[in-house]
Order: structure tokens, then C-alpha cells, then sequence
């Protein structure tokens, strides 16, 4: 335990900067908030820092104070053991938040509890003293980290009340229950004089009406607590729905309410926010402060909030029509930056700092990648520069998308499916290529919104699976420079393989689409020209206002100087793998590389990506949390640009004040420390030590230089290019077998989308 706790100490020191001091707060303008009391929302801790650590452990609790705003409220689920003593614990069950199943396998017992009979481990029989020196806890919610699973003891309601938390708030969810067994939560909270106590919530009418002069005269703040609207209330056996049409009566015994946050923004069936209630103004017109719980960064939640926590709590507390009081959050770092931070961005705000915005195939987390509306939607979420990674169709006509191969991306594989080939020089896999359909071909199929995620139930807004329409490298040129935008990154993929063995140009069609668009005569607009092959990037040496960057697809853990003085002959900027900079394992951050200070060294850019919003691409250390990802590539890193399919999460951090550390701020956004998160851990939970990655080989920087163009028109009319050999006996089964692959990837996502 002490060297769980030496452990813990260093990881609040590496991951938390030292509280502001009140005149530094009082330096930053008020802000106005639409709720009750004119006041900031506040954030409850619901068990502390659940999102990470068992909830209401010691290090759930330290953790939640250390990394929130100031004036944090900490929440506690109180129950009861045979004794009496007061716990805190997220259910009246032990056996999905403890060992106890495993130390008293045959101890489940059954108990009606509002109407239902539940079986578990209940606290009710147990002392405090068996619960103190036996059970630990685990984390819950099986996403979340595991590794601090039977580390840590349950705490009593008076270790929690110990630490001192800016606010305490306990709710009470079963006292008719515990009442039954002759176990007085009213009576156990008399026994503490309420004293620290700042709320109380119950949902059940007769708990508050008991505690009402106690409460009053402590000065505790009372909240009623309403369950599902179809749920009976213990007391009047009404349901909550019922209780709801009558909200001035509940002004009589509580000045407050607590919801689950679809009371407040529904969702319809396909996961899409319907119009707000007005249980809000309802209740604000009644005198009841109104806190919303529920939230938490690792649940799928409306496709609304493009898988951005900060989203969901500015659509509570910053819609412009009404800001609910406080939310309930098992991450309230995330609750803390959202309200304190992230609010209020009305109007083109200035970013901080220098990093750019930079998206990979515009806003592609929302709109299928490559279309005019995801390069609409980048523009309009504030993106530096805008990308097209430049395909050729078989009639030369450039265009912006992903990659040659359109299987992933578009509806290609239901009218093109025999046309599908093997190019192992592009992809190990087959697939239907862009060089091989004439550009009213590729015109003809959908665009079709791709997730990296979608096996593991990760889909991406399916309201626009198929919208909008794929653009030419001339139309894109010419959209970003009607929108000025800041600058345009064009890849350029596959050159060697197009120059040689499809006639194809792609080199000459850029500098050609760039020379149309005279953005190779000035220097308002940024000129990116990205590739992985170094030769690509030596053919435009000539036009010194573009930056050239060099792509590294894989993994490297150090960067030489004899790789960086390669790369400097060659590019201004490279663009690197998120694991290149933070090594991760598990999910975990496990350490820091120093190959951007090696880049920096030699005057060489810094690009990392691709940057996504969905939880599961996201380190435990980062808090399951976009922003905080951000501010560790930004802040911590200090590279000079994010690469990302969400460009609006990228913009709001920049332009929030808390993501420049050198100001005085009440709170900051700060970056992650890799390694302090795992180092909490015990040494036998923590994942085996992954073998470092390789450094960078110079080799691996220099290309060989670009065939020319071949002329396959000619080569044909003079018998240059051979016929194809007569297929191999085993060839009709393999293009029975794609075909029959490409048909049940078909009927697959003819599946997923019913």
C-alpha cells in the first residue's frame, strides 16, 4: 500500500499543474451562464475519477480533485453494511465493484428491492470490518482499465469526508430498503452531524421529507432524483413521469433535481439528438436547479457529438437556450475543461500557439472522406489546411480520395465488381482501382462514409453514409482558394507504379492543376506537397514556396542524424505516426521518443498522425478524451501540426485559452505524462514491455528516382506490350473466390446498413 501510494503522489505531480491562485482566477472574465443562479455549471465526480479507477477508491477520489476545475463536488453512492457503517459503493450489490464473489463464493443471496428480487453479494450482510480487511475493488465497466483491480479498499464515507473535497454530495438511493433491514440511512447521517456534507439527493420523497430540518439547519442542499419515467417513486408509488408534470411541489422539500440527461436531450432510434424538452426552463421556473447525469467519455452516445465528449457537455450547458446546473460525470476532467475552457467560443476566435489544423480527407469523421461536404465541413469547423490525396482515373483525370483502391470508401463493389485486380504493388489485397475506370465511372458511384472502427460497433454518422460527391484535384484547388483557407496539403501516392505501368502521370498532373490555380506564384495560401517517396518531393525542389513532406508509414522510435540530414535533403516537414512520438501498449502510453526535438534540431516540421475522436483509438492515459490527446501531441510534444478526420475537436482546444500553458489561467488543459498512468499500477498487473521501435534507417529515406511516363498507346500499336500468358489452371478458382469474397463483403454491409 505504501508503494501504491509513493507511486500515486508522482503521478498527480507529473500529470497536474499547481493550482491557480485566487487573483489569477479573478483575472479571467466572468462568464455568463444561462442556469439558475447566474453561476458556472458544477461538476460532480460521480465515485471521483471512475473513468479510470475503481469508483470512490482512494486514487478515483485524489485524482478527480487534482485534474478538475476548482470547486469540484465529489459524489458518493452511500451503503450500508450489517453495522451500520456508511460506505461508499456504486450499488447495494458488492460483487460487480469488489472481490467479494471470489473470497465468499457461495454467499449470493436474494432480496426484493423496489419490487424486484436481485441476487448478489449484498453489502447489508456484512460488517465493515469483514469489508475492510477482505474485499478490494475492481473497476466495473469492463472497457475501462483493469489493472488497478484488487489493489484498493473500499472506502468508508468518512475516508472520503477526510480528504477534504471542495464539495461532498451523497446520495441515498435505497433507504426504503435499508429500512427494511432496520438500517437508518437518516439515522447514520444524524450520527455525522451532516457535517461536510454539501448535497444530498434521494429519489424517494420520504428520505428528503425526513432529513428536511436536519438538512436546513446544516445548510446541505437537497436533490431529488428521478429514475426512468416509467419507474415508481417508493413513497407516493407514482411514477417519475407522473412526478415530473408537478414540479412545484417538489420546490417544497428539495431545491433540486437530478436527471438522467435524455430528461433533457432525447434520442430518437437511430441515435440522433431530438429537439430538447423544456424540463429545464420547467424547472428553472419552478426554483429547482437541475443536474444531469449519465455522462461519460467511454459510451456511445448521439452521433450528434461526432464521438466528442466536450460536445455533449457544451450542448448542456452552452446551446445558447438554457445551461443545466451541474452534470454527473465519471470524468470530470473532461466536465472541467468543457465548461471552464471550451465554452462560450462564439464568432471566428484566434487560435493559440502555431500548430495547424490539418485534416486527412476533410471533415471525414462525419462526411465521407474526399466529397465537397467533408471539405465544406472542414472549412466550416475552422481547419488550417485542407487535403486531397490525389488518384487517377483511367482517362487521367486527378481527383481527391484516400486511396487508388475504392472498395473501402465508395459503393464501387456493386456495379464494378468484376473489375476487381491484384495490385500487390499498391496493397497485399485485391480491390476495385481507380486507374482501371474512366472518371464517369468513378462519377457514377457513391461516396461511402468510412470508420476504422465499425467491427467493433464504431459506425460513423450513418445519416450521411452516401452524401455528397467526389471532386476533382481542379475543383479542390479552386474550392480552397474560394474559401481561403489557410493552405492545402496535396499527397501524392503511387507515382512510380502509375508512371510505369499505367501511363499515368500524377506529378505532371499536379504541377499542372497547381499551375492552373496559380498557387505555385504565391505565398498567401500554404502549399503542402506530401508523398512517401522521396523522388516525388525532389521534383518539386524547383518551386520553393511549397513546404514538402515526407510521409513515414511505420513506426520508429528514434531518429539518427545521418536519417534527419537525409530527410532535410529531400523535405521541410515529415509527417509521422502518433506512436512514433508516444509509445503505447495496451492502451496505455507507455513512453516518450525524442525524435521531434531531432526533427526540430535540423529545422525540420513535425506533422502527427491521423488523429481520430472515437475512444477506442484513444490511450486510458489521454482519459479516453480527444482534447487531452491533442494537448499531448501540442502542448507536451510541441509538434507543429495535427492531422485529423475531426477538425472542429482540433480547432475549439487551439482557440480555448487553457491550451496555452504560458498563461494564467485558472485551469489548463495539460498533456499527458506516458508511463506516470502504468507506473500507478501493481508491477505484476502491468503489461509486458514491448520491444522498442526500430529507429529510422536512412536507407529507408531514399527512393529510386521516378520512371518516365510510359507510353502505352504507342507500346500497343507496335506490339511493345505482350499479351497476357493464358491463365494458370488454379486462375478461374481465384476470380471465382474474389468474387465470391467482394459478394460477401456486399451482403455484409447490406447487413450492417439494415
Amino acid at each position: 500500500m505504501l508503494r501504491f501510494i509513493i507511486f500515486f503522489s508522482l503521478f498527480i505531480h507529473l500529470c497536474v499543474a499547481a493550482p491557480k491562485t485566487p487573483a489569477a482566477a479573478a483575472a479571467v472574465p466572468a462568464k455568463k451562464w444561462l442556469t439558475l443562479n447566474g453561476q458556472e455549471p458544477a461538476v460532480v465526480a460521480r465515485g471521483g475519477f471512475s473513468g479510470l479507477f475503481p469508483e470512490s477508491s482512494a486514487p478515483a477520489n485524489d485524482m478527480a480533485v487534482s485534474t478538475s476545475s476548482p470547486g469540484l463536488t465529489m459524489l458518493c453512492n452511500l451503503q450500508m453494511t450489517k453495522d451500520g457503517v456508511g460506505l461508499c459503493l456504486s450499488d447495494i450489490r458488492l460483487d460487480n465493484a469488489t472481490t467479494i464473489s471470489s473470497l465468499f463464493p457461495k454467499a449470493q443471496k436474494t432480496y426484493k428491492v423496489n419490487g424486484q428480487d436481485l441476487k448478489g453479494w449484498f453489502v447489508l450482510d456484512y460488517d465493515a470490518d469483514t469489508i475492510f480487511s477482505n474485499v478490494s475493488l475492481v473497476q466495473n465497466i469492463f472497457s475501462r482499465p483493469s489493472i488497478f483491480d484488487g489493489q484498493m479498499p473500499v472506502s468508508a464515507v468518512e475516508d472520503v469526508l477526510g480528504t477534504k473535497p471542495p464539495k461532498f454530495w451523497l446520495s441515498v438511493q435505497y433507504d426504503a430498503f435499508y429500512m427494511e433491514h432496520k438500517l437508518s440511512a437518516a439515522e447514520y447521517l444524524r450520527s455525522l452531524r451532516f457535517r461536510g456534507i454539501n448535497v444530498i439527493s434521494s429519489p424517494e420523497i420520504g428520505f428528503l421529507k425526513s432529513i428536511g430540518m436536519d438538512a436546513g439547519r446544516a445548510k446541505t442542499k437537497l436533490i431529488f432524483e428521478f429514475k426512468e419515467p416509467e419507474a415508481i417513486e417508493p413513497t407516493t408509488n407514482k411514477k417519475y413521469s407522473e412526478l415530473q408534470q408537478n414540479l412545484a411541489a417538489i420546490k417544497a422539500f428539495a431545491s433540486g433535481v437530478l436527471v438522467p440527461k435524455d430528461y433533457i436531450w432525447p434520442l430518437d432510434s437511430a441515435k440522433y439528438l431530438k429537439p430538447a424538452t423544456t424540463f429545464v426552463a420547467d424547472a428553472h421556473k419552478a426554483g429547482l436547479e437541475v443536474y444531469a447525469s449519465g455522462f461519460a467519455n467511454d459510451m456511445l452516445t448521439s452521433f450528434n457529438y461526432s464521438y466528442d465528449p466536450s460536445a455533449e457537455y457544451l450542448q448542456f450547458v452552452d446551446n445558447g437556450q438554457f445551461s443545466v446546473d451541474g452534470v454527473i460525470t465519471d470524468f470530470p476532467p473532461t466536465a472541467s475543461q468543457s465548461i471552464t475552457c471550451l465554452s462560450h467560443q462564439k464568432g471566428n476566435l484566434p487560435k493559440s500557439g502555431h500548430a495547424l489544423v490539418i485534416t486527412h480527407n476533410g471533415a471525414s469523421g462525419d462526411y465521407p472522406g474526399c466529397t465537397d461536404l467533408a471539405y465544406q465541413k472542414a472549412v466550416d469547423d475552422g481547419a488550417d489546411v485542407i487535403d486531397c490525396s490525389v488518384q487517377m482515373s483511367k482517362d487521367g483525370i486527378a481527383f481527391c480520395h484516400d486511396a487508388a483502391d475504392l472498395t473501402a470508401s465508395t459503393t464501387a463493389m456493386t456495379t464494378f465488381m468484376s473489375r476487381a485486380t491484384s495490385v500487390p504493388e499498391i496493397q497485399p489485397t485485391n480491390g476495385i482501382f481507380s486507374f482501371d475506370l474512366t472518371w464517369a465511372e468513378i462519377q457514377s458511384v457513391k461516396p461511402q462514409i468510412e470508420s476504422p472502427f465499425t467491427a467493433t460497433g464504431f459506425q460513423r454518422n450513418p445519416a450521411n453514409k452516401n452524401a455528397g460527391k467526389f471532386i476533382t484535384l481542379a475543383e479542390f484547388l479552386d474550392f480552397s482558394k474560394a474559401k481561403a483557407v489557410a493552405g492545402v496539403l496535396i499527397n501524392i501516392q503511387n507515382a512510380a507504379y502509375l508512371a510505369s505501368k499505367k501511363g499515368l502521370g500524377v506529378v505532371d498532373a499536379v504541377k499542372s492543376a497547381l499551375a492552373k490555380s496559380t498557387l505555385d506564384k504565391q505565398s498567401t495560401q500554404k502549399v503542402l506537397i506530401q508523398s512517401d517517396d522521396s523522388s516525388v518531393l525532389a521534383s518539386f525542389e524547383a518551386v520553393p514556396p511549397y513546404t514538402r513532406v515526407l510521409s513515414i508509414d511505420k513506426e520508429i522510435g528514434d531518429a539518427p542524424k545521418p536519417s534527419v540530414e537525409e530527410i532535410k535533403k529531400h523535405a521541410d516537414a515529415v509527417n509521422l505516426m502518433r506512436t512514433s512520438l508516444v509509445t503505447v501498449s495496451q492502451s496505455f502510453a507507455t513512453g516518450k521518443t525524442n525524435v521531434v526535438e531531432e526533427m526540430h534540431k535540423a529545422n525540420i516540421s513535425v506533422y502527427v498522425s491521423v488523429l481520430r475522436n472515437e475512444y477506442i483509438s484513444i490511450a486510458f492515459d489521454y482519459f479516453s478524451d480527444p482534447t487531452v490527446e491533442l494537448a499531448t501531441f501540442i502542448a507536451g510534444s510541441g509538434v507543429d501540426g495535427v492531422i485529423t478526420e475531426f477538425p472542429a475537436t482540433a480547432t475549439r482546444y487551439l482557440r480555448s485559452p487553457c491550451s496555452d500553458l504560458n498563461k494564467d489561467q485558472p485551469y489548463a488543459i495539460l498533456p499527458a505524462e506516458a508511463g506516470a498512468l502504468l507506473s500507478v499500477a501493481d508491477k505484476e498487473a502491468q503489461p509486458p514491455v514491448s520491444a522498442p521501435n526500430p529507429p529510422l534507417d536512412a536507407k529507408d529515406v531514399i527512393d529510386p528516382p521516378l520512371p518516365p511516363v510510359a507510353n502505352l498507346a504507342a507500346s500497343n500499336a507496335t506490339g511493345g506490350a505482350q499479351p497476357h500468358p493464358p491463365p494458370p489452371s488454379g486462375a478461374v478458382a481465384i476470380t471465382a473466390n474474389l468474387g465470391l469474397s467482394l459478394l460477401a463483403m456486399l451482403a455484409l454491409g447490406v447487413l450492417c446498413v439494415a
